[in-house]
């Protein structure tokens, strides 16, 4: 019996000791403090939308608008927020082809506390709560930046029936084709590199690169605002009666906010704190006050004075430009980035929208649009290692591979058409079909009466 009990006992001793037993399989855990990092990253662009943007628009638009405004990003908020839910983060984020993902994960289904996704460094990860709720910040902001472009105008009813078919057949796709792929784990020689890349979204395959949504977001939204603005029509007395922010002081309110949300949507992009988000914390910080100062001092050359509303706007372009570079971006790139972008902003806004005539409200397509294009492709500029840039790194080697501007040229070309292309003729058909079952634009009666009484109920400000 005695010589028994010592036998178990050694057979166990060889198991627990891997002598004897099966090779066990380590299972990647989420670090407490990434995760801790994207909850505050995911708050902060909450910020960003309820209030920040909310504020910034608010403020641009006359007295008589200022609640439509703020009830029309507000709810494209909630609406999204319910959408990316049931079957936007499935079809975004979970394999299908190139240009549109499965329904596996609809109704979020098979997601669980334990369940994890993938960052960009092997073997580790986050939960996959978190990165779905990181995830909708983004969808939700996207569509509430578009009602700027026609604010003033438009009824309630036809902003949500258009963000329901912009939202699943623009912004679901064009994320799936940028930033969907199985993660780097994946890439474990060049065979293994093939097959994982074949199954991720197009736009990814022509090796874009767009670190926190220059594409997705930026010019996704700008091209469809003004595809907006252009089929609605301009405003009732445009061009003669002044328009001019009725609250200059909530706008510099609102572009703070929006700056300091910012951070979690570049910084929170990496999906791990560390030094590289803290590079991409700095970049967002540099690039938005060069473009301040770059705006700001254009203004003061071409009309005399510099302004509170044209420095918020400034900041806004920068932090647009910067957006899809932070991540591989040194800052001194993203200072000239930064700069470039305040400058052409400005002149989008003043010169180029003059000329071409058309009424973007609260210029969407000029900041946005033209910035997010403007980083896109100085993405790859501002990427070379020999300009102070990380280059790109290659999870086969695992280390930074040789940098090629010219190849990165044209692979961000690639993106930024593909989303314009795209984004312009889904944004065209949906405003085509709302216009023709609900009718896009308010009357004159009620356009001169203001949207808040009319639309609303309410007023913003009592005698």
């Amino acid at each position: 019996m005695t010589k028994f009990i010592k036998s178990i006992a050694f057979l166990t001793l060889l198991y627990s000791t891997g002598s004897f037993a099966e090779e066990v399989v380590s299972v990647p855990v989420a670090n407490k403090g990434d995760t801790s990092w994207m909850i505050v990253a995911t708050v902060l662009v909450i910020l960003m939308t309820i209030p920040g943007l909310a504020l910034f628009y608010a403020g641009m638009v006359r007295a008589k608008n200022m609640l439509s405004v703020l009830m029309q990003v507000f709810i494209i908020f909630c609406f999204i927020a319910v959408l990316w839910a049931l079957y936007g983060y499935s079809v975004a984020f979970t394999e299908g082809n190139a240009f549109y993902g499965g329904f596996s994960k609809a109704f979020l289904s098979g997601i669980t506390p334990d369940s994890v996704a993938a960052t960009f460094s092997k073997g580790v990860v986050i939960p996959e709560y978190i990165y779905v709720m990181f995830q909708l910040t983004f969808a939700a902001i996207t569509p509430a930046l578009i009602v700027g472009a026609f604010a003033e105008r438009i009824k309630f009813g036809a902003v949500l029936m258009f963000v329901f078919i912009w939202f699943t057949f623009s912004y679901l796709p064009i994320a799936h084709m940028v930033w969907y792929w199985t993660g780097p784990d994946a890439y474990t020689d060049a065979a293994a590199a093939k097959a994982a890349t074949d199954t991720a979204g197009f736009i990814f395959q022509k090796g874009a690169l767009d670190f926190a949504g220059g594409t997705v977001v930026h010019i996704n939204a700008g091209v469809a605002g003004l595809v907006g603005c252009l089929m609605i029509g301009k405003r009732l007395g445009f061009g003669q009666e002044s328009m001019a922010p009725h609250n200059v002081p909530m706008t510099m309110m609102g572009a703070t906010l929006l700056w300091v949300g910012w951070f979690g949507f570049n910084a929170g992009s990496n999906l791990e704190a560390n030094g590289a988000a803290a590079l991409v914390f700095a970049n967002t910080l540099l690039a938005t006050a060069g473009a301040t100062l770059a705006w700001m001092t254009a203004e003061w050359i071409m009309r005399g004075t510099p302004s509170m509303l044209g420095a918020a706007s400034g900041a806004v372009a920068g932090l647009v430009a910067i957006t899809p570079a932070c991540g591989w971006s040194g800052p001194m790139g993203a200072i000239a980035l930064g700069m470039c972008a305040g400058g052409l902003c400005f002149w989008a806004v003043t010169e180029l929208k003059a000329k071409l005539g058309y009424d973007d409200s609260l210029d969407v397509f000029g900041v946005h649009g033209i910035s997010g294009i403007l980083g896109s492709i100085g993405t790859a500029i501002v990427a070379s290692p020999a300009l102070g840039g990380t280059g790109v790194y290659d999870y086969i080697t695992n280390s930074f591979g040789e940098y090629s501007m010219v190849t990165q040229l044209q692979s961000q070309v690639w993106g930024v058409l593909i989303t314009v292309i795209w984004s312009g003729l889904v944004s065209f058909l949906a405003y085509k079909l709302v216009d023709m079952t609900i009718g896009l634009r308010v009357s004159e009666d009620v356009e001169r009466e203001g949207l808040d009484i009319s639309e609303h109920g309410e007023s913003a400000y009592q005698d």
